[in-house]
């Protein structure tokens, strides 16, 4: 069964998409099977794989809508273990009906059922706002990935986050998770990163996980290419961190399914 792992913080600029579409990159190379869905009306994940959107027929909007099955519009990229699933929203017209379907929180969850079996890891970005699509997300994820890059108003989109993630348990999905916070966009040594560290230890460092992704050029150029950075280059410090990131999770889940494992063995005995 696929862990689904949805990435999200009510702030943009902290690099979600970024980080979906890298970490959804690096585990597929990594010889994980991959599903990345889009729930950003914005659509970027397409662009950043280098799938354009003449070659988009349908997506998320569309399965959202009964159109098409969720297994219908799945789209291959240039990763063979890699799978997308686009938003395809095309005007406002359509991402205002997506936003009223999406009041219907636990329909990602349903729609998603059949193909979670299929795949090792479904990653789901989105939008950064706390309502409608990212709800859904929430309440269909094992776990919520939060990146954060320097900076106070990040500290307060945790705070807030959390607050949301704790009603999302009460009221839709008690399993939910904190799969970790990721610090982006790293600079050393800066005075924003520095109070935005010492912050993080002192109220979420249980959560903190050990890989940063560095601040430098490379993501922005994969992105503009079309490209993750592990495509891009494979050398770069935000390919490889990315590929770190992926590692310390797949090891996380590991020692969890080990946990489970002892646990069900003794509840049966």
């Amino acid at each position: 069964m696929g862990r689904v792992i949805a990435i999200a913080i009510p702030k943009g600029g902290v690099g979600k998409t970024t980080t979906a579409v890298n970490l959804s990159a690096s585990l597929a190379v990594m010889d994980k099977k991959v599903l990345l869905i889009d729930t950003d009306p914005f659509g970027a994940c397409a662009m950043s794989l280098g799938i354009s959107k003449d070659r988009i027929k349908s997506g998320l909007y569309e399965a959202f809508n009964f159109v098409y099955s969720i297994s219908q519009v799945i789209h291959h990229t240039e990763i063979p273990m890699l799978d997308l699933v686009p938003i395809n929203v095309k005007s406002v017209q359509e991402e205002e009906r997506m936003l009223r379907v999406s009041e219907n929180r636990t329909l990602l969850k349903n729609l998603i059922r059949s193909v979670v079996p299929l795949y090792d890891y479904i990653i789901i970005d989105t939008p950064p706002v706390l309502r409608g699509l990212t709800t859904n997300a929430l309440v269909c994820a094992d776990s919520v990935l939060i990146p954060i890059r320097a900076g106070n108003f990040s500290i307060e989109g945790i705070d807030k986050l959390f607050r949301y993630f704790e009603w999302i348990q009460n009221v839709a999905n008690k399993p939910l998770l904190i799969e970790g916070i990721l610090q982006t966009m790293y600079e050393p040594h800066t005075r924003a990163t520095e109070i935005t560290e010492k912050e993080l230890q002192s109220k979420y460092q249980k959560y903190l996980l050990r890989t940063i992704i560095p601040k430098n050029t490379i993501l922005a150029e994969a992105s503009f290419y079309g490209k993750p950075a592990i495509l891009f280059n494979a050398s770069s410090k935000s390919a490889l961190a990315y590929l770190e990131l992926a590692s310390e999770l797949m090891e996380k889940h590991k020692s969890l399914e080990k946990v489970d494992s002892i646990t069900l063995k003794q509840e049966i005995a």
